[in-house]
């Protein structure tokens, strides 16, 4: 299990690595590197090189008990349809290469839709007696199963390498501070905690296991640490689907109840997302808490396996970070997969690296690919948050629109230029050679940056904040009406397990189109404004997005921040100016469109739907819009067939829906047509000149399949 490299080639690759990810990420005194430009390792110990003369660079990532393997068919082994039996020659190749996927007798649009989970955040400190790590000897003693006849705790069983920790330890394990100090510098002095674990199943010694998988040296040290610390810090886990024991539920800023100025907050008793997820056995369990949530795409399905589906804590619902500018952020991400790369149900690989997907972030912390993290180590990725141009732009901070809420209504200004104000990022698994299968399998989270700009209060009318739908019963970061969605396909096998094609290389497609990772999900809305802040999360697939009132009407919306960035005008999805009624343009992998709804249009009762458009026969390209009125006819209509599909696209069609509950309260956001071409302006652009453009260089770029290309 180490990444290294056995030649001179592999050596100027790690060189090229360090040398060319390790730059300041703004401009300052050129960086002295006395790392010693050593490869990435996890342990000292070098094996020998295979045949070819060298080590790939992830080949680390791949080590069994009988070494590194020749090939890599030990990730693909345990895939449920074997090569030879994936299905070809089909016109609507979907999911790509395997079987429909079965629905268990599940229904469309009868459960409720989950919101996202904040993950919170703590003062960055170290705890006094931490809970130890999750599958060690002094963990299982702590969570064993009962007691022995002598009246003595049984331990818990021990893990063997395809096992993931158990749940409760999990959650024991996250629910504390931080159990080591953040620093510099990488922590290579303390070791593995699953180092025992590790030499066991690799069936030889190692003499030095960091306990941190951030390569040692300044070359990987966090730049600029005594300018930029981390002021806030969270810990979470990469590792199996489990259900969801709740330990979240304290960390909600709106922690479910209503604010100070009355029954104002919707996560509150008796608001609309109080209950968190449908609760079919009436326990209760889902009031004010996600307790119980089990990992399934619909109620009426198998629970997923954790060998089928990773992500963050390994619970349900998706996780959301919130951050505001001005104030760094450390995220200490723990590796709890498999040690047993194969122990993947045939896709995903158990080394991750994470990217923050359009931050401002030091190279150290931005998940280049080859900085992969083992199991039982964590990486810490501490994020700035500051503006671009700190050190060029507006360095005295004397501009009140660049600044962060200071959690009393006012604004705390900060370096650089406001006109770079972010607001809607992810960040998600940027693994050498896996990134597609790693994210499709889960490992991806939401991320909204909040500022003087985009305050996430309504309510709060300085002249600066825009006042973009939320809520009121926070200084800031509100998401009463603010809501993360992230749209993505996805597959599953006969027995109901997430499934991915791995032989394929032109780009995988599911058969079904998830909101929140569930099936056709129905959301209940105030009829009032909403700003809904939209990723495709799918790995291939583009999508085309309409919304319908439930005659099949269109229904206009404004588009005010597109990719993370507010836009300088909000627009109008009206049909005026280009833009076609009720319709958002085509939504690529990645992408992120955040709109505003207004919902106050439409009595309580009414049903309205979100419809994808675009239709895809495989993975390499969409085909084209379907037109609206055929998709709502059913003239267009994928008939399901045991071995596929014929005559359309499954994933085109309705997938949300949304159900218009009264407002008792009073809707203070901005008025998005206020903002319009010729209107007020969100965030002005600079526009170069005739000149400039008359000027500029040009270059000419074109991509084709082949070599060289």
């Amino acid at each position: 299990m180490e990444s290294q490299f056995g030649n001179a080639r592999s050596t100027l690759l790690a060189l090229l690595a360090l040398v060319c990810f390790s730059v300041p990420f703004v401009v300052g005194e050129p960086q002295v590197d006395n790392s010693g430009l050593v490869p990435l390792v996890i342990s000292e110990e070098l094996i020998p090189p295979p045949p070819g003369g060298y080590h790939y660079m992830m080949d680390g990532s791949l080590e069994g008990p009988n070494g590194i393997p020749a090939d890599h068919t030990i990730i693909t082994l345990n895939n449920t349809i074997p090569e030879a039996n994936l299905i070809e020659g089909r016109i609507f190749d979907l999911p790509t290469g395997g079987l429909p996927s079965p629905m268990f007798g599940a229904l469309d649009f009868d459960q409720q839709m989950l919101r996202f989970e904040e993950f919170g955040t703590l003062q960055n400190e170290v705890g006094l007696n931490p809970v130890p790590f999750p599958g060690t000897d002094e963990m299982n003693a702590l969570t064993g199963g009962g007691f022995d006849v002598d009246g003595l705790p049984i331990p818990a069983p021990v893990l063997t390498a395809q096992d993931h920790p158990m749940g409760l330890q999990v959650e024991m394990f996250l629910d504390q501070p931080l159990t080591l100090e953040t620093t510099r510098l990488s922590n290579d002095f303390v070791q593995n905690p699953w180092k025992n674990r590790i030499e066991s199943y690799l069936q030889r010694p190692t003499t030095h296991l960091p306990v941190e998988g951030r390569p040692p040296g300044e070359g990987w040290a966090h730049q600029r640490w005594a300018e930029f610390p981390p002021q806030k810090v969270f810990q979470s886990m990469i590792t199996g689907a489990r259900t969801n024991f709740g330990f979240r539920g304290a960390m909600q800023d709106h922690a479910y109840s209503h604010g100070l100025s009355g029954d104002d907050c919707e996560f509150g008793p008796g608001g609309l997302y109080y209950n968190t997820y449908d609760d079919p056995d009436g326990l209760g369990l889902s009031a004010g808490s996600t307790n119980g949530l089990e990992v399934k795409f619909h109620p009426a399905m198998p629970a997923q396996t954790p060998d089928a589906l990773w992500t963050f804590d390994g619970t349900f619902p998706p996780k959301l970070l919130k951050v505001r500018y001005g104030e760094p952020v450390l995220m200490r991400l723990w590796n709890g997969l498999p040690l047993d790369p194969g122990a993947n149900r045939g896709f995903g690989l158990h080394t991750v690296s994470i990217h923050e997907h359009n931050g401002h972030n030091p190279a150290e912390s931005d998940g280049y690919t080859n900085a992969f993290f083992f199991p039982g180590q964590h990486f810490d990725y501490r994020w700035p948050v500051i503006l671009a141009g700190h050190d060029t732009i507006n360095t005295n901070a004397a501009d009140p629109r660049a600044g962060m809420p200071d959690g009393n209504g006012g604004i705390i200004n900060i370096p650089g230029d406001w006109r770079e104000t972010m607001s809607t990022h992810w960040f998600h698994d940027h693994m050498l050679d896996f990134t597609a299968q790693n994210v499709y399998k889960g490992i991806a989270a939401m991320m909204n940056y909040y500022s003087a700009l985009d305050r996430g209060n309504e309510g709060l009318e300085d002249g600066v904040n825009l006042r973009f739908p939320s809520g009121t019963s926070l200084d800031w970061g509100n998401r009463d009406y603010d809501i993360n969605l992230v749209i993505a396909d996805k597959a599953w096998d006969q027995e109901g397990q997430l499934w991915f094609n791995p032989f394929n290389t032109d780009g995988f497609v599911g058969d079904k189109l998830l909101t929140n990772w569930q099936y056709k999900p129905f959301f209940n809305v105030a009829a009032r404004k909403y700003r809904f802040r939209i990723l495709n999360g799918s790995v291939s697939r583009y999508i085309k997005v309409a919304l319908v009132d439930e005659n099949g009407t269109r229904v206009p919306f404004h588009m005010i921040a597109n990719d993370g960035n507010v836009m300088e005008h909000s627009v109008a999805f009206d049909g005026t100016l280009g833009t076609e009624r009720g319709v958002m343009p085509v939504h690529a992998i990645a992408e992120r469109y955040d709109i505003v709804v207004d919902f106050s249009q439409f009595a309580p009762g009414t049903k309205l739907y979100f419809v994808n458009l675009l239709e895809h026969t495989g993975g390499r390209k969409p085909e084209g819009q379907v037109p609206l009125e055929d998709v709502l006819s059913g003239a267009y209509q994928a008939t399901e067939l045991p071995t596929g599909y014929v005559g359309g696209d499954p994933c085109v069609g309705k997938f949300l829906e949304f159900r218009v509950q009264p407002h008792q309260g009073t809707d203070l956001s901005m008025n998005p047509e206020e903002f319009v071409v010729g209107g007020k302006k969100m965030i002005p652009l600079p526009r170069a000149s005739a000149e400039e453009i008359a000027n500029a260089t040009r270059r000419h770029f074109e991509f084709g399949r082949g070599s060289g290309t």
